[in-house]
């Protein structure tokens, strides 16, 4: 406006103007909530674009016809949402996805068990090496997967033990999925099970109920935020899985190939050209069961990751 003097030269009364930054900056130095709630807004921004972005790009590539899939920019170059039919009609992606299901929740109960057993003796008994002990488990989870494929692969071909041959089988991915997702389980539910206050086991162990009685009776109900955030990351883990997914079976669904060779699939769906749309389409959908198990374990996720954080 005319006759206002500019951001940072002096008014007629001598004191200098302050633009809207420069404004809210002296407001935050009076109140720097202002600062950190600014901050919390444009790190969640941020956060949700660059996780979100990939799911819309996918979203716009599946409902894009295949033909003009070069014009496609940020927004959808077309509308042709049937090729989310054409995702079951051209391999049976169902059954991939029964298969990776399966093989996530069946790796899921195992890893819980054997993960209880072992948290219960590293959070609520002493002996000698123990913290070592500990370490050398967690210290698994952080070898590649490539480091034991060529082993597994000699043992589940039958050149180790004769008669054991599990490629193709189930058995093939469960068993390297159990190991290579169970220290973390372990991990977590050792946090917790070392929370439980002793006096609770010993009212049990007084009513006659064994050890074994009280972890499952006591102590893993009183745990449930994480013996639940140790099964969905399980779960998530198993079925996200790509590496012996892959390698483990032919990619035919009938020997349990999961998801990963689902998706595989479609891309080998067109008879000349490679079906982008169709690939994405599948992609979102493969997405969906993890997508609805966090939508209704996300607060047993936080509370069990906030919770296994303290110690009381």
């Amino acid at each position: 406006m005319a006759g206002e003097p500019e951001s940072g030269r002096p008014d007629d009364t001598g004191e200098l103007t302050r633009g809207p930054f420069e404004r809210w900056v002296a407001k935050s130095i009076k109140n720097p909530e202002r600062a950190y709630r600014a901050m919390f807004y444009v790190v969640t921004i941020f956060f949700l674009f660059t996780t979100l972005f990939p799911f819309y790009w996918l979203l716009a590539l599946a409902v894009t016809p295949e033909d003009a899939l070069y014009e496609v920019g940020l927004l959808p170059a077309g509308f042709d949402p049937t090729v989310f039919v054409d995702v079951f009609t051209k391999i049976p992606f169902h059954v991939y996805m029964f298969n990776s299901i399966v093989l996530a929740v069946t790796t899921t109960a195992i890893v819980l068990v054997l993960a209880s057993l072992a948290g219960y003796v590293f959070g609520r008994l002493d002996f000698p090496g123990k913290s070592v002990l500990m370490l050398a488990i967690l210290a698994i989870s952080y070898f590649p997967p490539a480091a034991f494929f060529l082993p597994l692969w000699q043992l589940f071909n039958g050149n180790v033990i004769t008669g054991l041959e599990l490629y193709n089988t189930p058995g093939a991915m469960i068993l390297p999925f159990s190991s290579l997702f169970m220290p973390l389980s372990i991990f977590i539910l050792t946090t917790f099970f070392g929370q439980i206050p002793d006096g609770l086991e010993d009212a049990a162990r007084v009513e006659g109920t064994t050890r074994l009685g009280a972890l499952f009776r006591v102590i893993m109900p009183l745990s449930a935020p994480g013996v639940a955030t140790a099964g969905v990351l399980t779960f998530i883990a198993v079925y996200n899985e790509f590496f012996f997914s892959y390698l483990m079976n032919n990619g035919e669904p009938s020997n349990w190939a999961p998801i990963v060779a689902g998706i595989l699939q479609l891309q080998r769906a067109g008879q000349f050209q490679i079906t982008y749309s169709v690939m994405a389409a599948g992609s979102i959908i493969a997405v969906l069961p993890v997508a609805i198990l966090v939508v209704i374990a996300q607060e047993k996720i936080v509370s069990g990751l906030t919770a296994g954080a303290l110690k009381e």
